[in-house]
Protein backbone atom coordinates (compact mmCIF):
# COMPACT_ATOMS: atom_id res chain seq x y z
CA UNK A 1 0.00 0.00 0.00
CA UNK A 2 1.59 3.50 -1.27
CA UNK A 3 2.03 6.30 1.45
CA UNK A 4 -0.25 8.31 -0.71
CA UNK A 5 -3.14 5.66 0.11
CA UNK A 6 -3.08 5.50 3.94
CA UNK A 7 -4.02 9.65 4.06
CA UNK A 8 -7.79 10.73 4.11
CA UNK A 9 -9.35 13.47 5.81
CA UNK A 10 -11.52 11.05 8.19
CA UNK A 11 -9.65 9.37 11.53
CA UNK A 12 -10.68 6.18 12.64
CA UNK A 13 -10.97 5.09 16.72
CA UNK A 14 -9.69 1.63 17.23
CA UNK A 15 -10.74 1.57 21.38
CA UNK A 16 -8.60 -0.98 22.96
CA UNK A 17 -10.28 -1.43 26.35
CA UNK A 18 -8.31 -4.15 28.95
CA UNK A 19 -8.76 -7.42 27.33
CA UNK A 20 -8.54 -6.19 23.54
CA UNK A 21 -5.13 -4.35 24.75
CA UNK A 22 -3.96 -7.64 25.88
CA UNK A 23 -4.53 -9.22 22.69
CA UNK A 24 -2.69 -6.70 21.02
CA UNK A 25 -0.20 -7.16 23.02
CA UNK A 26 0.24 -11.00 22.71
CA UNK A 27 -0.08 -10.37 18.77
CA UNK A 28 3.25 -8.11 18.85
CA UNK A 29 5.22 -11.85 19.96
CA UNK A 30 4.38 -12.82 16.43
CA UNK A 31 7.54 -12.30 13.85
CA UNK A 32 4.93 -11.28 11.33
CA UNK A 33 4.35 -8.08 13.69
CA UNK A 34 8.38 -6.84 14.42
CA UNK A 35 7.43 -3.66 13.85
CA UNK A 36 4.74 -3.50 16.25
CA UNK A 37 6.91 -5.47 19.49
CA UNK A 38 9.99 -3.00 18.54
CA UNK A 39 7.02 -0.22 19.16
CA UNK A 40 5.62 -1.68 21.97
CA UNK A 41 9.36 -2.16 23.71
CA UNK A 42 9.97 1.95 23.20
CA UNK A 43 6.52 2.37 24.34
CA UNK A 44 7.48 0.42 27.60
CA UNK A 45 10.40 2.62 28.72
CA UNK A 46 7.68 5.86 28.48
CA UNK A 47 6.38 7.18 31.49
CA UNK A 48 2.36 8.06 31.32
CA UNK A 49 1.38 9.02 27.57
CA UNK A 50 -1.43 6.61 27.92
CA UNK A 51 -3.52 8.59 25.16
CA UNK A 52 -0.44 8.31 22.88
CA UNK A 53 0.65 4.73 23.58
CA UNK A 54 -3.42 3.50 22.68
CA UNK A 55 -2.59 5.83 19.34
CA UNK A 56 -0.17 4.01 18.01
CA UNK A 57 -1.68 0.62 18.84
CA UNK A 58 -4.25 2.07 16.61
CA UNK A 59 -1.97 3.47 13.96
CA UNK A 60 -0.50 0.15 13.30
CA UNK A 61 -3.69 -2.35 13.47
CA UNK A 62 -5.35 -0.04 10.80
CA UNK A 63 -2.08 -0.18 8.67
CA UNK A 64 -2.12 -3.88 9.00
CA UNK A 65 -5.61 -4.56 8.08
CA UNK A 66 -5.63 -2.26 4.89
CA UNK A 67 -2.84 -4.49 3.82
CA UNK A 68 -5.23 -7.97 4.73
CA UNK A 69 -8.05 -5.71 3.31
CA UNK A 70 -6.17 -5.17 0.03
CA UNK A 71 -5.25 -8.96 -0.54
CA UNK A 72 -8.63 -9.40 -0.49
CA UNK A 73 -10.06 -6.79 -3.12
CA UNK A 74 -11.75 -4.68 -0.66
CA UNK A 75 -11.60 -0.82 -0.38
CA UNK A 76 -8.89 1.37 1.72
CA UNK A 77 -9.62 4.49 2.72
CA UNK A 78 -6.97 7.10 3.38
CA UNK A 79 -6.14 9.17 6.36
CA UNK A 80 -4.35 11.90 7.47
CA UNK A 81 -1.93 11.56 10.23
CA UNK A 82 -1.44 15.07 11.04
CA UNK A 83 -1.23 15.87 14.33
CA UNK A 84 -0.98 18.32 17.34
CA UNK A 85 0.38 17.68 20.69
CA UNK A 86 -0.59 19.34 23.78
CA UNK A 87 1.21 19.59 26.57
CA UNK A 88 4.21 21.33 28.56
CA UNK A 89 7.83 20.88 28.33
CA UNK A 90 9.43 18.39 29.13
CA UNK A 91 6.20 15.25 28.44
CA UNK A 92 7.42 13.62 25.71
CA UNK A 93 6.17 14.91 23.12
CA UNK A 94 9.57 15.19 20.78
CA UNK A 95 10.27 11.85 21.93
CA UNK A 96 6.82 10.73 20.91
CA UNK A 97 7.22 11.99 17.16
CA UNK A 98 10.36 10.54 16.58
CA UNK A 99 9.28 7.06 17.83
CA UNK A 100 6.02 7.69 15.67
CA UNK A 101 8.86 8.65 12.41
CA UNK A 102 10.75 5.42 13.17
CA UNK A 103 7.63 3.01 13.24
CA UNK A 104 5.95 4.54 9.79
CA UNK A 105 9.33 4.29 8.13
CA UNK A 106 9.07 0.69 9.07
CA UNK A 107 5.54 -0.04 8.25
CA UNK A 108 6.27 1.94 4.62
CA UNK A 109 4.03 4.87 5.56
CA UNK A 110 6.45 7.12 5.09
CA UNK A 111 9.24 6.83 2.60
CA UNK A 112 12.25 8.06 5.10
CA UNK A 113 10.68 8.18 8.74
CA UNK A 114 13.16 10.85 9.39
CA UNK A 115 12.71 13.58 12.07
CA UNK A 116 12.80 17.60 11.29
CA UNK A 117 12.33 19.56 14.08
CA UNK A 118 11.64 23.12 13.69
CA UNK A 119 10.29 26.88 15.22
CA UNK A 120 8.71 29.58 14.60
CA UNK A 121 11.93 31.74 13.40
CA UNK A 122 12.74 28.55 10.88
CA UNK A 123 9.65 29.36 8.77
CA UNK A 124 8.92 33.20 9.57
CA UNK A 125 11.69 35.76 6.79
CA UNK A 126 11.58 39.39 7.76
CA UNK A 127 10.06 40.15 4.27
CA UNK A 128 7.60 39.82 2.12
CA UNK A 129 7.87 36.71 0.12
CA UNK A 130 10.65 34.83 2.33
CA UNK A 131 8.45 33.50 5.01
CA UNK A 132 6.78 31.15 2.04
CA UNK A 133 10.28 30.19 0.70
CA UNK A 134 11.82 29.42 4.09
CA UNK A 135 8.45 27.53 4.88
CA UNK A 136 8.44 26.03 1.38
CA UNK A 137 11.86 24.68 1.62
CA UNK A 138 11.30 23.39 5.20
CA UNK A 139 8.62 20.96 4.08
CA UNK A 140 10.67 19.88 1.01
CA UNK A 141 13.86 19.08 3.79
CA UNK A 142 10.68 17.07 5.25
CA UNK A 143 9.38 15.05 2.55
CA UNK A 144 9.06 11.28 3.52
CA UNK A 145 9.36 11.77 7.35
CA UNK A 146 7.69 13.97 10.04
CA UNK A 147 7.78 17.64 10.37
CA UNK A 148 7.85 18.37 14.13
CA UNK A 149 6.86 22.28 14.82
CA UNK A 150 7.46 23.05 18.72
CA UNK A 151 5.48 26.06 20.23
CA UNK A 152 3.65 26.44 16.74
CA UNK A 153 1.15 28.89 18.49
CA UNK A 154 4.13 31.48 17.88
CA UNK A 155 3.01 31.49 14.22
CA UNK A 156 -0.66 33.00 15.40
CA UNK A 157 0.81 36.04 17.01
CA UNK A 158 1.84 39.59 15.89
CA UNK A 159 -1.68 39.85 14.30
CA UNK A 160 -2.74 39.99 10.53
CA UNK A 161 -0.17 41.94 9.70
CA UNK A 162 2.56 39.35 11.29
CA UNK A 163 4.55 37.00 8.55
CA UNK A 164 3.63 33.74 10.60
CA UNK A 165 -0.05 33.59 9.04
CA UNK A 166 1.89 33.42 5.80
CA UNK A 167 3.77 30.27 6.77
CA UNK A 168 0.40 28.52 8.68
CA UNK A 169 -1.46 29.59 5.01
CA UNK A 170 1.96 27.83 3.27
CA UNK A 171 1.99 24.53 5.32
CA UNK A 172 -2.05 24.45 5.01
CA UNK A 173 -1.50 24.25 1.60
CA UNK A 174 1.21 21.85 1.59
CA UNK A 175 -0.85 19.51 3.46
CA UNK A 176 -3.00 19.31 0.77
CA UNK A 177 -0.90 19.47 -2.33
CA UNK A 178 1.83 17.55 -1.83
CA UNK A 179 2.62 14.21 -3.99
CA UNK A 180 5.24 12.73 -1.91
CA UNK A 181 3.74 12.61 1.75
CA UNK A 182 5.11 14.36 5.29
CA UNK A 183 3.50 13.80 8.58
CA UNK A 184 3.03 17.38 10.49
CA UNK A 185 3.09 17.58 13.97
CA UNK A 186 2.19 21.07 15.62
CA UNK A 187 3.20 20.84 19.39
CA UNK A 188 2.93 23.28 22.33
CA UNK A 189 1.17 24.48 25.57
CA UNK A 190 -2.82 22.90 25.71
CA UNK A 191 -4.57 26.28 25.83
CA UNK A 192 -2.18 28.11 23.60
CA UNK A 193 -2.44 25.42 20.85
CA UNK A 194 -6.64 25.97 21.22
CA UNK A 195 -6.03 29.26 20.55
CA UNK A 196 -3.80 28.49 18.04
CA UNK A 197 -6.12 26.52 15.93
CA UNK A 198 -9.45 29.06 16.08
CA UNK A 199 -6.68 31.39 14.21
CA UNK A 200 -8.08 29.64 10.86
CA UNK A 201 -11.93 28.17 11.02
CA UNK A 202 -10.41 25.48 8.56
CA UNK A 203 -7.34 24.11 10.79
CA UNK A 204 -8.87 21.78 13.27
CA UNK A 205 -10.56 19.56 10.30
CA UNK A 206 -6.69 19.63 8.89
CA UNK A 207 -5.08 17.95 12.03
CA UNK A 208 -7.68 15.21 12.93
CA UNK A 209 -5.44 13.82 15.30
CA UNK A 210 -4.79 15.75 18.96
CA UNK A 211 -3.04 14.23 21.86
CA UNK A 212 -2.81 14.92 25.09
CA UNK A 213 0.73 15.19 27.09
CA UNK A 214 -0.38 15.38 30.86
CA UNK A 215 2.25 17.06 33.15
CA UNK A 216 3.56 14.06 35.24
CA UNK A 217 3.03 13.20 39.15
CA UNK A 218 5.25 13.46 41.44
CA UNK A 219 5.41 9.57 41.33
CA UNK A 220 5.97 9.55 38.12
CA UNK A 221 8.58 12.04 37.96
CA UNK A 222 10.43 9.96 40.85
CA UNK A 223 10.06 6.65 38.49
CA UNK A 224 11.94 8.82 36.00
CA UNK A 225 14.81 10.02 38.22
CA UNK A 226 14.82 6.05 38.98
CA UNK A 227 14.95 4.74 35.14
CA UNK A 228 18.19 7.46 34.50
CA UNK A 229 20.04 5.96 36.95
CA UNK A 230 19.13 2.66 36.05
CA UNK A 231 20.21 3.49 32.66
CA UNK A 232 23.72 5.03 33.79
CA UNK A 233 24.53 2.19 36.04
CA UNK A 234 23.98 4.13 39.64
CA UNK A 235 22.14 3.52 42.60
CA UNK A 236 20.47 5.76 45.40
CA UNK A 237 20.28 5.62 49.30
CA UNK A 238 16.46 6.06 50.22
CA UNK A 239 17.87 9.23 52.20
CA UNK A 240 19.02 10.57 48.45
CA UNK A 241 15.27 9.86 46.65
CA UNK A 242 13.42 11.43 49.77
CA UNK A 243 15.45 14.38 49.06
CA UNK A 244 14.85 14.52 45.77
CA UNK A 245 10.86 13.46 46.16
CA UNK A 246 10.98 16.63 48.37
CA UNK A 247 12.38 19.27 46.05
CA UNK A 248 10.00 17.66 42.93
CA UNK A 249 6.98 18.53 45.49
CA UNK A 250 8.07 21.79 46.41
CA UNK A 251 9.05 22.90 42.95
CA UNK A 252 5.71 21.80 41.20
CA UNK A 253 3.88 23.38 44.28
CA UNK A 254 5.75 26.71 43.62
CA UNK A 255 5.29 26.67 39.79
CA UNK A 256 1.39 25.78 40.51
CA UNK A 257 -0.31 26.94 38.12
CA UNK A 258 2.82 28.04 35.98
CA UNK A 259 4.41 25.75 33.53
CA UNK A 260 6.55 22.88 34.99
CA UNK A 261 9.55 21.38 32.49
CA UNK A 262 8.27 17.71 33.84
CA UNK A 263 11.19 15.29 32.44
CA UNK A 264 13.70 18.18 31.32
CA UNK A 265 13.73 19.19 35.23
CA UNK A 266 14.33 15.60 36.44
CA UNK A 267 17.02 14.88 34.41
CA UNK A 268 18.64 18.37 35.04
CA UNK A 269 18.34 17.42 38.48
CA UNK A 270 20.08 13.95 38.37
CA UNK A 271 22.90 15.19 36.17
CA UNK A 272 23.29 17.41 38.93
CA UNK A 273 23.62 15.02 41.38
CA UNK A 274 25.59 13.18 38.97
CA UNK A 275 28.32 15.28 38.89
CA UNK A 276 27.82 16.61 42.87
CA UNK A 277 28.77 12.71 43.29
CA UNK A 278 31.86 13.37 41.07
CA UNK A 279 33.43 16.04 42.82
CA UNK A 280 32.45 14.27 46.46
CA UNK A 281 34.00 10.99 45.40
CA UNK A 282 37.37 12.85 44.56
CA UNK A 283 37.31 14.61 47.46
CA UNK A 284 36.99 11.28 49.69
CA UNK A 285 39.51 9.84 47.88
CA UNK A 286 37.19 6.81 46.88
CA UNK A 287 37.96 6.15 42.97
CA UNK A 288 38.94 2.69 43.92
CA UNK A 289 35.25 1.86 45.54
CA UNK A 290 32.97 0.51 43.51
CA UNK A 291 30.41 0.97 46.02
CA UNK A 292 31.18 4.58 46.04
CA UNK A 293 31.33 5.22 42.54
CA UNK A 294 27.99 4.39 41.78
CA UNK A 295 25.98 5.27 44.83
CA UNK A 296 24.25 8.35 45.18
CA UNK A 297 23.44 10.61 49.00
CA UNK A 298 21.28 12.78 49.66
CA UNK A 299 23.97 15.01 49.89
CA UNK A 300 24.53 14.96 46.14
CA UNK A 301 20.86 16.04 46.05
CA UNK A 302 22.06 19.39 47.18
Amino acid sequence: MSAQQIQSKSRIRVLFKDREQQNIESIADDPDHYVLKKAEQQLHRLIGVTELKTFIREVYAWIHINRCREKHQLKTKQQSMHMIFKGSPGTGKTTAARLLGDMFRELGFLEKGHFIEAERADLVGEYIGQTAQKTRELVQKAEGGILFIDEAYALARGGEKDFGKEAVDTLVKAMEDQFHPFVLILAGYSTEMDRFLHMNPGLPSRFPIQLEFPDFTVAQLMKIAEDMLVDRDYIWTMEAKERLRKQVQEQKAHLNPQPFSNGRYIRNLVEQAIRNHAVRTMREKNEDNKDALRTLTDVDFK
